[in-house]
Order: structure tokens, then C-alpha cells, then sequence
């Protein structure tokens, strides 16, 4: 690679993050979150690219033990837990480690912007190692799909986490209890559907993949804008 292509590169790699992670920002209309604390996600989901890989390799590893590293079952473990539940996984313990005692998380759209913000960091240093060793079409193609890719599995995670906190305050234990499981489900099978349908390389699964990710959009859009309008605090009403 040519030097000067290093800064463009870059940019290319770090901008569609930049993009998703302010209007998220902006859509927090009731109370701003710190941005220390959102740096410090970012830098922290970046950091669990690191354990990504080295827990998908053991895991990778003990899969072709047992499959010998073919058939539908080693694809489905490979993409659905060695690769969306280990990197989902990471992204969870950040943000649950990280926020949930925090002072400032005290509205249920905190935990989408604390989500993205998570998810944002892992998808910006897995989209520096993939782009800076490519070209401009790898970071095009990343940049539409990869990373809003990460951020939407990080809209679902911060819904559910948002109403975890909502019922943990409000003593609805069985609520809780469903809620944070949610939090980590939801995007995992998301994650999975999405890393599995382009494993296949089928012109059916290839359609599958962009239906899916059209819908899951809208619905996250939607899902964001209702979130917004609706924030409210996750403590309960004083008497």
C-alpha cells in the first residue's frame, strides 16, 4: 500500500462510525450523556475486538475437533457462537460492567447511546485491520453494511438493557430477568443470521441477506425514533 493512501484509508475506516455515533447522540433529546463515558465505551468495545479474536479461535479450534470443519452444524456454531455470542458477548460485559451503576444512567434511551457506543468501538478497530491491508472498496462496502451492521445489533442490545434497568428499579423482577437475557439474545441471533447467510455464499442466502438487512433497518430506525419520543427515567416516580 501506497503511504499516502494511509490517511484516506483511515478516515474511510473510522467516518461511518462518526456518522452513526452522532445521530444517536442527537436523538437523546431528554438529557445528554457524558462524553467521557462514551469515550470511554468506545475505547472499551474496541478493546473486546481483541478478546473476539482470541476466544474465537479457541472455540473455533474445539469446533473442528468435533465436526472436523464441515457441514451446516459447523457453519451455524461457527457464525452463531464462536463469532456473534463471543463478540456480542464482549460488547455486553463492557456495557453492563461499565454503566449499569452509573449515576447517569438514569433514562432507558442511555442504554441504546451506551450500546451503539459499545458496538461502535468494536466495529471501528475491526474495520481498521480489515480496511488499512485492502483498498477504498473494501472500506465502501464495510462502511454500508459492517459497521451499521454492529450498531443495529447494538439498538437491540440497548433496548432490552434500557428496560432491564427500567424493571431492575421498579422491582419487576421476572421483567428484569427477561430483558437482560434479550439484551444478549437478540443481537447474537441478529449477528448470527447476519455473519451466516453471507457464510452460505448462495444466491438464495445472498437474498436472504439483504432482505434481512433492509427490515432489520427499518426496524431499528423505527425502533430508535419510538425509543426517543418515549424516553422516559427508569427510576421510580416519587410519591
Amino acid at each position: 500500500m501506497e503511504p499516502w493512501l494511509l490517511v484516506p484509508l483511515l478516515a474511510a475506516a473510522v467516518l461511518p462510525a462518526a456518522v452513526l455515533m452522532s445521530y444517536i447522540y442527537k436523538k437523546d433529546r431528554i438529557e445528554k450523556e457524558p462524553k467521557g463515558m462514551l469515550a470511554s465505551l468506545f475505547v472499551l468495545g474496541a478493546l473486546t475486538v481483541i478478546s473476539a479474536v482470541a476466544v474465537g479461535l479457541i472455540f473455533e479450534w474445539i469446533l473442528l475437533e468435533f465436526t472436523g470443519g464441515e457441514g451446516l452444524l459447523f457453519v451455524l456454531l461457527d457464525n452463531f457462537v464462536a463469532t456473534a455470542l463471543v463478540e456480542e458477548g464482549g460488547k455486553f460485559l463492557v456495557l453492563r460492567l461499565r454503566t449499569w451503576k452509573s449515576p447517569h444512567f438514569n433514562f432507558t434511551f442511555d442504554a441504546v447511546v451506551y450500546a451503539v457506543a459499545v458496538s461502535l468501538g468494536f466495529a471501528t478497530l475491526e474495520n481498521i485491520c480489515y480496511v488499512l491491508p485492502g483498498d477504498f472498496s473494501t472500506a465502501i462496502l464495510r462502511g454500508v453494511l459492517a459497521v451499521p451492521g454492529h450498531a443495529i445489533d447494538g439498538v437491540f442490545m440497548g433496548c432490552h438493557y434500557g428496560m432491564a434497568k427500567l424493571y431492575a428499579m421498579r422491582g419487576s423482577t421476572a421483567e428484569y430477568s427477561k430483558s437482560i437475557r434479550r439484551a444478549l439474545l437478540v443481537p447474537v441471533l441478529l449477528h448470527g443470521f447476519y455473519d451466516f447467510c453471507l457464510e452460505m455464499d448462495s444466491p438464495l442466502f445472498l437474498l436472504a441477506f439483504f432482505v434481512f438487512e433492509i427490515a432489520v433497518t427499518l426496524i431499528a430506525v423505527k425502533r430508535i425514533n419510538r425509543l426517543a419520543r418515549e424516553d422516559g427515567p427508569v427510576f421510580p416516580p416519587m410519591p
